[in-house]
């Protein structure tokens, strides 16, 4: 299967010498595309960093990271915001959706920055909003809709450029229980139907259960990995929690 993205040996350290915090220590992983790959770990132990660097928004202190071959960590600062937008698709735990857009223009908000013509957006909006099932509701703001309809927006915005891979920083984290299942289920759909390779940064079992592979940190490297297999959801999940409690802690306080 295609390699998406690459790391090898990253490092991330703050600080100054008198005074140095090891975020990341020696971290090398993978990710094949169309997977759907969860990074889970206690607090502190480097997740959210090891996702800021992979997304760029922070800079590796020694180490590279590949995406589909392309040295991310050799890319100019300049040009950083315009890899993003082509390569990159983000679903934040908060939204991120801007109040005085609809949500027809929010989905369309990367086409319309890279200057794409007006029929096109129309159209890939059309698609990924139909795909996503938020038709009914593209000419509201994101103030009159539900949090799991903003979450699905978030999806159709990170989607809307067809990414190389999509960067999810706990994404039912602001979402009850019936809108957290509706939205999980939406991006398994979305790595199963649309092919969309997801790295999912988060701290609950239920919600990595719905990925391929568990990659667990402590203390800024990589602990233990889990594969889902042929297993059921349930199977995977009681297998998270397990690891979950040997790295320290149950779900209620792993994050």
């Amino acid at each position: 299967m295609k390699e998406i993205l690459k790391l090898e040996h990253i490092q991330k350290f703050y600080g100054n010498q008198g005074n140095l915090t090891k975020a990341i220590k020696d971290i090398s992983f993978s990710v094949n595309n169309r997977e759907f790959v969860g990074i889970m770990g206690a607090s502190g132990s480097g997740k959210t960093t090891l996702l800021n660097c992979i997304s760029t928004i922070d800079t590796v202190s020694a180490g590279h990271i590949y995406l589909e071959g392309t040295d991310v960590t050799e890319i100019k600062e300049k040009a950083l915001a315009r890899f993003r937008r082509e390569n990159l698709g983000f679903v934040f735990q908060d939204f991120n959706l801007l109040d005085t857009l609809t949500i027809s223009e929010n989905i369309a908000l990367a086409l319309t920055i890279n200057h794409t013509r007006v029929e096109q957006i129309e159209r890939k909006v059309m698609e990924m909003a139909g795909s996503l099932n938020i038709m009914d509701i593209l000419d509201k703001y994101p103030y009159q809709v539900s949090g799991g309809q903003k979450q699905r927006c978030a999806c159709a915005r990170a989607l809307i450029n067809r990414p190389k891979l999509i960067l999810a920083d706990e994404p039912t984290g602001a979402l009850d229980s019936y809108s957290s299942q509706m939205l999980l289920g939406t991006m398994q759909s979305i790595n199963e139907q649309l092919g969309a390779t997801i790295l999912m940064v988060t701290h609950d079992a239920f919600t990595a259960s719905y990925a391929n592979r568990i990659l667990f940190l402590r203390d800024g490297v990589i602990f233990t990995e889990i594969l889902k297999g042929q297993d059921s959801r349930k199977v995977f999940f009681d297998k998270i929690m397990n690891v979950l409690t040997m790295i320290g802690g149950g779900q209620t306080d792993v994050c």
